[in-house]
């Protein structure tokens, strides 16, 4: 390709990409939900939730945090585990090759 190819190729994906900007804009900007409007219904809805409510869901939250911490830590601490022991069976076969060479064993 040459380089004239490539600077147009490149102009023409920015400008659909500019397009296709525009476009997404435009059709944002004439919805009839506003995204400010949305949000404070959210706002809103959570705000009429009991303090029990949120409280549950708190909670809740803090123990699937925690169950999936311990998940990976477990996970993380088996991956160790499997390295140092392959790290160990090479040590070994290692000093097995060595002795081979050595003559120190048949």
């Amino acid at each position: 390709m040459h380089r004239s190819e490539m600077n147009s190729i490149a102009r023409n994906r920015s400008l659909s990409l500019i397009l296709l900007a525009f476009s997404l804009h435009f059709v944002i900007g004439f919805s009839d939900d506003s995204p400010v409007t949305k949000d404070l219904t959210k706002i809103e809805h959570f705000a009429t939730r009991s303090p029990s409510t949120i409280i549950v869901l708190v909670l809740i939250g803090i123990v699937l945090f925690s169950l999936f911490s311990f998940a990976l830590f477990k996970l993380w601490r088996k991956k160790k585990r499997e390295e140092q022991y392959a790290r160990l069976l090479k040590l070994f076969e290692e000093d097995d090759e060595l002795e081979l060479e050595l003559g120190l064993r048949d």
